[in-house]
């Protein structure tokens, strides 16, 4: 289970404010942590926060590549953004995201061939987020397609059925757990897939209860990688039960990581 953290950004307060003083303690900080809390690479963005976002990405990969060597997700929804964040990168390099429609296939594909970057893939396109799997697993397909078209490796690519928060499409959660399901049958070898976890507990009461409890539900239909707080120990301490219980890792009674 590849752990992606998402603390390094810029709509978090304090990254908001480390970006605004330039002060790399922050930040530093923030990418130690998340190594030393299991993550396995890092989410890099800068958010709303910067008036210069070019510049910005470019001082944050540079700050986190100054104490960790871990991949770094380079995630803008802005091309120049990612082509900065790419060009500074001496770690491997993760572009979050295309999605299905044409034009951002056509844009986003050559970037990750060129730099031999991984690619998340979002399924959906320019109607939107589709609710039932199946119609997510058709625009997986098609991001499939293209991506073999443009000689991207299959190794090299993160499906993405988008959970949408459980406050406000109740339904639509257990479709993207199908969804990541179906996933898993559309090529051969299958494609990773990958889940922004915070996303389905926005706006509730118990967000980490909700979080670690649907991540378990998600890791036993396939879920190969996840967006979230490697921070939050609990749902760490999920993470690593669940990989015991589906028989990922080999179990000793001191599977847990110390306090």
């Amino acid at each position: 289970m590849l752990i992606i953290g998402e603390r390094i950004n810029g709509l978090y307060k304090d990254v908001a404010r480390a970006l605004q003083a330039g002060d790399k303690e922050i930040i530093q900080n923030l990418a130690r942590a998340q190594d030393e809390g299991g993550a396995g690479a890092l989410d890099i963005n800068t958010g709303p926060a910067a008036v210069d976002a070019e510049k910005a990405i470019r001082w944050l990969v540079e700050s986190v590549q100054e104490v960790c060597k871990l991949p770094l997700v380079i995630d803008s929804p802005r091309l120049n953004v990612l082509k900065a964040g790419i060009e500074t990168c001496r770690n491997r390099v993760i572009i979050n995201s295309t999605t299905a429609q044409q034009e951002k296939l056509e844009t986003l594909l050559p970037l990750a061939v060129e730099h031999n970057c991984a690619l998340i893939g979002l399924t959906m396109d320019e109607n939107g987020i589709p609710a039932e799997s199946m119609a997510k697993a058709e625009l997986g397909l098609r991001i499939i397609a293209a991506c073999s078209e443009a000689g991207l490796n299959p190794e090299n690519l993160f499906l993405d059925p988008l959970i949408l928060p459980v406050k406000v499409t109740q339904n639509q959660v257990k479709e993207t757990l199908e969804a990541i399901r179906l996933f898993k049958t559309l090529s051969s070898p299958a494609p990773q897939v990958l889940i922004g976890l915070s996303n389905v507990s926005q706006g509730t009461q118990n967000r980490s209860l909700i979080n670690r409890t649907y991540l378990v539900m998600a890791m036993s239909s396939g879920l190969d990688a996840a967006i979230l707080d490697p921070l939050d120990k609990e749902l760490m301490d999920a993470v690593y039960t669940a990989e015991i219980l589906l028989d990922q890792k080999i179990y000793c009674d001191s599977y847990l990581p110390e306090k």
